[in-house]
Parts: structure tokens; C-alpha cells; sequence
């Protein structure tokens, strides 16, 4: 792997690049595990429907937002121009915070699904809230990255 933000390199990928440099290589994660937790919320049960609203948006939102830059990449419609990379640093800034907050919505309706409802449905939430932490912590991570790119152009 190529490390271009983390030694200084300041474009972005184009192309199969984009699956060797680090953190766009972080794009597949979050395309995999943003489909798995969009799968995940719209199969659970959650008792407050405002708050499976605001996760399924979140999770819908960044899962197309992040398919459409992941495209946009590959076939290179950046150009090396540098407002790309300031698009790159606050989409995933703010991808982060939204799926911060639905995460933390989604472990409290958990919470509140512990008593009156099934196991099943439950242990389902249950995973929901596991992997929308794990992809905020690749959003923060991909955010923190193309911040030090941002700086570094």
C-alpha cells in the first residue's frame, strides 16, 4: 500500500489506484459494512420510529454519498484539482458525525428493546449498533487521513 496522506502526497487516486492508497482504500469498508448496517436497520424492530428514520437516512445517505465518490474516483472525474480534496475531507467529517449520532440512537433504542420485545429481535439490533460503530470508526479514521491530505495540499 501507498501511503499518500500519511507522507505527504497531497492527490487524490484515480482508477485501481483508489484500492492501493491509503485512506481510499477505506471505500470498500465503508461501501461493505454501510450496506451491511442499511440491511441491518430496515430488518429491525425499533420501537421509536424517529429514530430508525434518522439511521436508515444516515445509513442511506452515506452508503449512496460514498458509492458515488468511490465511482467519481475510479474514473478519475477529480482531475487532481484541489477542491476534491477539500470535498473528500468534509464528507467525511460530516459522515462521521451523522453516523456518530445514529449510532448512538441505535444503542439506545437497544437498550430499550431489552425488555418486551423477543431475543431475536434484540440480538439484531444488537448488531446493527455494533457495525454502525465500526463504520463510524472507519468514517472518523477516513476523515482524520483526508484532513492531513487537506493540510498537506
Amino acid at each position: 500500500m501507498a501511503p499518500s496522506a500519511a507522507s505527504g502526497g497531497s492527490s487524490l487516486p484515480s482508477g485501481f489506484a483508489v484500492f492501493t492508497t491509503f485512506p481510499d482504500l477505506l471505500f470498500i469498508f465503508e461501501f461493505v459494512f454501510g450496506g451491511l448496517v442499511w440491511i441491518l436497520i430496515a430488518s429491525s424492530h425499533v420501537p421509536i420510529p424517529l429514530i430508525q428514520g434518522w439511521v436508515m437516512f444516515t445509513s442511506v445517505s452515506c452508503f449512496i454519498a460514498t458509492t458515488l465518490l468511490l465511482f467519481l474516483y475510479l474514473i478519475g472525474a477529480h482531475g487532481s484539482r484541489t477542491s476534491w480534496i477539500t470535498l473528500d475531507a468534509a464528507y467525511h467529517c460530516i459522515a462521521s458525525l451523522f453516523y456518530f449520532g445514529a449510532s448512538v440512537l441505535e444503542a439506545l433504542a437497544a437498550i430499550q428493546l431489552q425488555v418486551g420485545f423477543t431475543y431475536k429481535y434484540y440480538h439484531e439490533n444488537i448488531a446493527a449498533v455494533v457495525f454502525s460503530f465500526v463504520v463510524t470508526l472507519l468514517y472518523v479514521v477516513h476523515a482524520v487521513f483526508s484532513l492531513i491530505r487537506w493540510k498537506s495540499s
